[in-house]
């Protein structure tokens, strides 16, 4: 974990971010001892978020098909 004074942090930012990124925070101390901590936020996907393919099936086709598999 690295640790910069908030002048550091302010005039390198995205040096910070990134750091944080790679080591799960960045700490950063002020003048008066105030201390704070830079953590980045995990993205929670859900289960259901797939990517699509491309089954080159146009929507007619689909209707066609779930029609055909009620009559049975």
């Amino acid at each position: 974990m690295t640790m910069y004074t908030f002048s550091q942090a302010r005039q390198q930012f995205a040096r910070v971010l990134d750091k944080a990124k790679a080591e799960g925070q960045a700490l950063i101390r002020r003048k008066d001892g105030s201390l704070f901590v830079i953590k980045p936020v995990l993205r929670r996907s859900s289960p259901l978020d797939v990517q699509g393919i491309n089954v080159d099936v146009s929507a007619k086709e689909i209707v066609e098909t779930i029609r055909e598999a009620r009559e049975r």
